[in-house]
């Protein structure tokens, strides 16, 4: 790796670093009854990415301890346990549910630092 290559590169990856570690620390209490419910089809990139690089932390970060993480698989048939906004179109589709309402969503995975920003956003 080059000088400037790795001068690039190593920056990218403490802020990376800091970030997963924010979200281990993070104090975000969500509602009482609260869950996040992902919504995926099978064979989906996107949903892939998300459980190399989120799934094996979220439930050890605070906000996973307190937002337990379902999923729900549409290939598999329609669920009914959640009142919708409107129907899932994108996997992953991540759907903050209050009560067995939504509350917000989150369409799409581009990317850890999208989702970990936009998640403490939503329980804002």
């Amino acid at each position: 790796m080059t000088e400037s290559l790795a001068a690039k590169v190593l920056p990218v990856r403490m802020l990376k670093a800091f970030l997963v570690l924010l979200a281990l620390l993070g104090t975000v209490p969500p509602a009482l009854g609260a869950e996040l419910v992902m919504y995926r089809r099978a064979g989906c990139p996107y949903c892939q990415a998300w459980d190399r690089e989120i799934g094996p932390v979220y439930p050890k970060t605070d906000i996973g301890k307190s937002l337990p993480l379902r999923q729900v698989h549409l290939d598999r048939g329609k669920d009914n346990s959640v009142e919708l906004k409107s129907p899932v179109r994108y996997t992953p589709t991540f759907v903050l549910v209050e009560n067995g309402k939504e509350k917000a969503r989150i369409e799409g995975y581009p990317g850890e630092f999208f989702f970990w920003g936009v998640l403490e956003k939503l329980l804002l």
